[in-house]
């Protein structure tokens, strides 16, 4: 079987296409893969580092702003449209796949537009409450169109679409609170999880800064708080607040966490951003958590997912616009000093969660190529 797939721009599209792959592939060993993807996105580093092969179109997507630079680019952007299909249709004529999955991103338009029209089965995945626009744009060209929450369906009335859920990587699914907070090294004292993604979020490490400076000085609960690439300043921000990180033995303070499982499995509260992959994962482990959605994305995608978890009785939410150290301090100190609520948060996040995504996907997958 070959298997072409597209998908990039940011980590919550090509993370998706990775696990399809991956559990294809521990399914049927003999599989070959080719990846599309944007030649100056991010997903060349994360697909050649998890041993697949990956070429290259270029495209953008489309300036809103009617300034004479994003005017330019959209005029670009038409041009790399043409161009991008003509490429991908060489690419695909020459790997002869017999399916298609796009899994979001400007790259996975052209890809999964092109493999259509040459007749290629075709399926996309959508990881979000609210679709991006590329997914819109192809659900008709598609054979089936896989969404992570019932919340998208509305969004793709005439199309034929299957609830699969995101994929959740394997050791999210295994991890155990008790001996995660033992490998931690944490006490009884509630343990808060926090991050703004891998480059970090200022609003939400100035909130944050303010929290963890008065945890700090009063030891009632232990943090690990990632502040992100851009967050280098956070320890010398809680510093001007008195509190010297360093000093504190309940303060796990990082540029990131590379072992978020474990830290998320020892964690009683966990406060974030709201993508779709994040939000997964908090619904498999049954954490109960506050939702700072960025409003930074596409089509404010961010606060649809987290409404998703509010609405279910699953999270509570902050907006951005009303972030503050002394609202974030207020909310959490409510849950944590409210066992029943956050079990109650717990509970539901659990009952909503899908851990079986990569089987459903899979059978897709083998359905659309009538394999069963």
């Amino acid at each position: 079987m070959k298997v072409l797939l597209a998908g990039g721009g940011t980590a919550g599209h090509i993370n998706p296409a990775l696990a399809i792959a991956g559990y294809i592939r521990s399914k049927q060993p003999s599989t070959e893969f080719l990846f599309i993807g944007n030649k100056d996105g991010m997903e060349q580093k994360l697909v050649s580092q998890a041993g697949f092969q990956i070429k290259s179109i270029t495209i953008s997507g489309f300036k809103r702003s009617f300034s004479p630079k994003s005017m330019i680019e959209n005029v670009k952007t038409v041009s790399r449209t043409f161009t991008s299909s003509h490429t991908a249709k060489k690419i695909i004529s020459e790997f002869n796949p017999d399916i298609c999955i796009g899994t979001g991103g400007y790259v996975s338009g052209p890809v999964v537009r092109t493999a259509a029209k040459l007749g290629v089965p075709c399926i996309i995945h959508e990881q979000n409450a609210y679709p991006g626009v590329t997914n819109k744009m192809l659900a008709k060209s598609v054979k089936k169109v896989m969404l992570a929450v019932p919340d998208a369906k509305k969004y793709f009335d005439k199309s034929d679409t299957v609830i699969t859920g995101n994929p959740v990587r394997g050791e999210i699914l295994t991890a155990d609170r008790e001996s995660s907070r033992a490998q931690l090294k944490v006490d009884s004292r509630p343990l808060i999880l926090s991050f703004g993604g891998s480059l970090g979020a200022r609003k939400v490490n100035e909130a944050m800064a303010d929290f963890i400076a008065a945890s700090g000085q009063s030891g009632k609960y232990q943090h690990i708080h990632a502040y992100g690439k851009y967050g280098d300043w956070f320890p010398d921000l809680v510093a001007e607040k008195g509190t010297v990180i360093g000093d504190c033995d309940n303060l796990d303070i990082r540029p990131y966490i590379d072992n978020m499982s474990v830290c998320m499995a020892a964690a009683d509260l966990v406060i974030c951003r709201a993508g779709a992959i994040t939000l997964s994962e908090l619904q498999a482990m049954g954490k109960p958590a506050i939702l700072i959605p960025s409003p930074n994305v596409a089509e404010n995608h961010q606060y649809h997912n987290a409404m998703a978890l509010v609405n279910a009785g699953a999270a509570e939410i902050i907006e951005e616009s009303e972030l503050s150290g002394s609202l974030l301090i207020k909310k959490a100190e409510a849950l944590l000093n409210n066992p029943q609520k956050l079990n109650s948060l717990a509970e539901n996040s659990r009952r909503t969660a899908i851990t079986d995504a990569n089987e459903r996907i899979y059978s897709v997958i083998k359905k659309t190529l009538k394999l069963i």
